[in-house]
């Protein structure tokens, strides 16, 4: 077991985060319960962000907000001096509700709505990742209806997907994402932008995978990407002032992840992109990256109250708890694999393993697999670790249940930021087929 951030045990036994007994957390605000470790998020951003202003590099951090996005969440970015990276209207609602500087907001999505695209330049969004044709000619239709300019980004697919530690060089032309870098469509996109006198491109972005623990796929996309930047000076005298290589550094959720520090990636991105405008006698692009999962992944602990049993004689022993797939979809999803305590009782020795079952009425809705634990009853609290990404933004109401709060941690104070919903909250959308009537 491996704590993260400031969790660690107190002297009564139980887990701390931020300072704050976990246990008390659990009986103030009830569980399920989404709890943050603030001054994690925080180091994870500064260590991002030091790196670039350590090598004098001119940069922006956006931070992914589709790992979790909340009114607070998206303030805490802004106290980080962060830039931020929304893919819905929604997500940009929140933005400017949280009061986040506009300027600093970068819009993504494969099929951004005409309300969206209206949202985002009326409010003087700072550039939209423009993805596709249809996307285009939309915005190009907008910016002359409004007689204004934005700026934008291409999304390309560079040919390179990265699967943890599998870099696959060919066929990534097969995604819903971006323009192919290799078939003529990035460079009919950029001749559109180009000859359009109300788009100013930046430059180019790509995203190469998710949970990756080496820079070697970062380094091929920024080799494939100058290559075609190289093409365009030529051909078009266009050239690149930025150049976003996307997110999806890797966190640990288990012994079997080994990640590598923020700074490696950033200080091996930076090498690579000097070592590419250098040899194609380029000017040294702006860089941007776009961290989700790892700024908040492994600050966020998901508490569970313990309730049933059922022990399957030479089979299986299953502990449920209350909440499941409804607050935490990605085991059910794609077999997401976790480490948990139990925080009134970290120091106990282990007594059995047991398979964390959720409550909701499938028999997929399993959290953890064989986790060796003391022996848990209803007096218990689990404690599972690094729920803070695609925990809460992925969380639904299926069978009814109610979304958890969140309680943000730091300096020895918790935080409300999200309130449980309420069955009331739940159905407050509902309209009667009929007028109530007693059946």
């Amino acid at each position: 077991m491996e704590f993260h951030g400031t969790a660690k045990v107190n002297r009564l036994g139980h887990l701390e985060i931020g300072g704050v007994d976990t246990i008390q957390l659990a009986e103030k605000y009830g569980t399920p319960l989404y709890v943050y470790d603030v001054a994690l998020i925080r180091e994870r951003a500064r260590a991002f962000k030091k790196t670039f202003e350590n090598a004098g590099i001119t940069a922006q951090v956006a931070y992914a907000s589709k790992a979790f996005s909340t009114v607070a969440m998206v303030q805490l970015a802004a106290e980080e001096n962060l830039s931020l990276d929304v893919v819905s209207g929604g997500e940009l609602y929140t933005a400017i509700k949280a009061g986040f500087p506009t300027e600093r907001i970068h819009f993504h999505g494969n099929n951004k709505s005409r309300d969206e695209l209206l949202m985002a330049i009326e409010h003087n969004i700072g550039c939209i990742v423009v993805d596709n044709f249809y996307e285009l000619e939309m915005l190009k239709e907008i910016c002359k209806d409004k007689n204004t300019k934005i700026k934008v980004l291409l999304r390309v697919t560079p040919g390179i997907e990265a699967h943890t530690h599998d870099y696959i060089l060919t066929g990534q032309e097969d995604s819903k994402f971006g323009f192919d870098l290799q078939n003529g469509q990035a460079d009919k996109a950029i001749e559109l932008c180009l000859e359009d006198q109300q788009i100013e491109v930046l430059g180019l972005h790509c995203h190469i995978g998710s949970q990756i623990f080496e820079t070697t796929g970062f380094i091929l996309a920024a080799q494939k990407i100058f290559e075609k930047l190289h093409q365009w000076k030529q051909a078009l005298t266009f050239e690149s002032t930025v150049l976003n290589l996307g997110g999806g550094f890797g966190i640990r959720y288990t012994d079997e992840d080994d990640p590598i520090p923020a700074a490696q990636y950033v200080e091996e991105i930076i090498a690579e992109v000097k070592k590419q405008a250098s040899h194609f006698s380029m000017a040294m692009p702006e860089i941007w990256i776009e961290p989700g999962r790892s700024l908040v992944g492994d600050a966020g602990t998901t508490l569970y109250r313990v309730g049933s049993r059922k022990d399957v004689p030479n089979v299986r022993q299953y502990v449920a708890v209350d909440g499941g797939m409804s607050d935490n979809i990605r085991p059910a999803l794609y077999q997401a694999k976790y480490e948990a305590v139990l925080a009134n009782r970290v120091m106990d020795k282990p007594e059995e393993t047991v398979s964390i079952a959720g409550k909701c009425c499938e028999s997929g809705d399993m959290l953890i697999w064989d986790l060796p634990l003391p022996k848990a009853g209803d007096q218990d609290v689990l404690a599972v670790f690094c729920t803070g990404a695609y925990g809460y933004s992925m969380a639904n109401n299926y069978n009814r249940l109610p979304r958890p709060a969140v309680v943000f941690l730091e300096d020895s104070k918790d935080t409300l930021v999200v309130r449980r919903e309420t069955f009331e909250d739940m159905v407050k959308l509902d309209l009667p087929f009929k007028e109530k009537v007693r059946y």
